[in-house]
């Protein structure tokens, strides 16, 4: 399981991920995410520039078995969108942590960070459910 849980990300316990580079934060699904949602067929992405609060519902994956909503972990304005991931989405299948990333946040509060999980932390989260 702990290569599934990269060490230099931080996660949410609704299994959405963060990259941080600076103010930037890079967006994603965890792998236990799409792996519990099974075969992911279509996602719904927000507009460039929209501003989100952390815990806003940023957009919605799709998949065989379920309608699912993106929580955002933290807050900002919406720098970039993988256009690629909604042409393909059965890339967060297969690689939730590098091809499929959402989106990109110019972060608003960079402590916000700090709240998130750790990759030890997650694993323990993911491991107990």
């Amino acid at each position: 399981m702990a290569d599934k849980i990269p060490g230099n990300l931080k996660y949410t316990k609704d299994h959405e991920w963060a990259l941080i580079e600076g103010k930037t934060a890079t967006i994603g699904i965890t792998h236990h995410a799409q792996d519990a949602l099974g075969e992911v067929v279509f996602v719904e992405l927000p507009a460039k520039g929209k501003t989100l609060q952390k815990g806003d519902t940023f957009g919605v994956v799709e998949s065989i078995k379920a309608v699912s909503d993106l929580y955002s972990p933290l807050s900002g304005k919406v720098l970039e969108v993988n256009s690629g991931l909604v042409d393909e989405p059965s890339s967060a299948n297969s690689d939730p942590y590098k091809k499929a990333w959402m989106i990109k946040l110019e972060l608003n509060q960079v402590s916000e960070v700090d709240a998130l999980l750790s990759a030890d932390d997650y694993k323990k989260l993911v491991e107990s459910l």
